[in-house]
């Protein structure tokens, strides 16, 4: 087991986390299932080991950085190592800036960022120890353009590519890799868990079920692709390539299709009575 490639996947029971989860198992590494649905990772991992032992579901809350650090630091023991490291966990919150609290900031900000703050924290100073590993931070394509009427999450995914970008570089010297994975519409319980303020969330569902969604599965083999070839933004490239055109070439375009999401999520506004 010390010889085998480690893995350890934050948010790994469901959605992306699990897909990348089970691709990584495809290519023989063990992988390390970390999510706060303890009955969804138990049953996982019974379902990753039914033939052979390529798994373990351990409980991991992303916000509390004593957590993190413990669990991580446990594998790099028990192991002595961690290819890589999937700070995946993350949620989704649906709402008008007006409408937010300081409260739902908070909120979202200790999962998608601190959460990712802290496995890059520990895990970039184990890779460092060892000299080798691959840092993969889930972000979103709401984090390489404007994204409104989610403009805490954007702001979230925004501050996940920089912090990854900027690491990419720095990390190179003591040949750690990192990478930011940048999905767009891809079919997971994210959008039906995201919590919605003052939205009807309904309304906001059907809008994005008219979208093409990438099957979670697709998603993962894109990732592991990305990650051989190392690069510093992993996105699906219709989507990356759809996103440049817009911001470059055709910006009145590009704001026309941001006050179209405009428009449409204001008609889900549940009006104040």
């Amino acid at each position: 087991m010390m010889n085998r490639k480690v893995a350890v996947v934050t948010g790994g029971a469901s959605g992306i986390g699990r897909a990348i989860c089970c691709e990584l198992v495809r290519h023989n590494i063990f992988v390390i299932i970390s999510d706060i649905n303890e009955e969804a990772g138990r049953l996982f991992e019974e379902n990753l080991n039914s033939v052979s032992v390529k798994a373990r579901y351990v409980y991991l809350d992303v916000t509390k950085y004593d957590c993190v650090e413990r669990l991580l630091t446990d594998i790099y023991n028990e192991f002595g190592r961690i290819d890589y490291l999937f700070n995946n966990a993350g949620i989704a919150m649906y709402g008008e800036l007006f409408d937010l609290t300081i409260e739902d900031w908070k909120e979202i900000m200790d999962v998608n960022l601190w959460g990712v703050i802290n496995g890059t924290q520990v895990g970039y100073n184990l890779m460092k120890k060892q000299g080798f590993g691959h840092i993969v931070n889930t972000a979103s394509a709401a984090g390489l353009g404007p994204s409104p009427v989610s403009t805490a999450y954007a702001t979230t995914k925004h501050a996940v590519v920089g912090l990854t970008t900027s690491l990419h570089y720095e990390a190179e010297e003591f040949g750690i890799k990192v990478s930011a994975l940048c999905p767009t519409f891809v079919d997971t319980p994210i959008f039906e868990e995201a919590k919605a303020i003052n939205i009807n969330k309904s309304i906001i569902l059907k809008q994005l079920k008219k979208q093409k969604m990438m099957s979670p599965e697709k998603l993962a083999k894109i990732a592991i692709s990305g990650i051989h070839r190392n690069n510093p933004i992993i996105c699906p490239m219709p989507m990356r390539r759809t996103m440049d055109i817009f911001f470059t070439l055709f910006p009145s375009a590009h704001k026309v299709m941001m006050r179209l999401v405009c428009k449409v999520s204001r008609k889900a506004r549940i009006l104040e009575n």
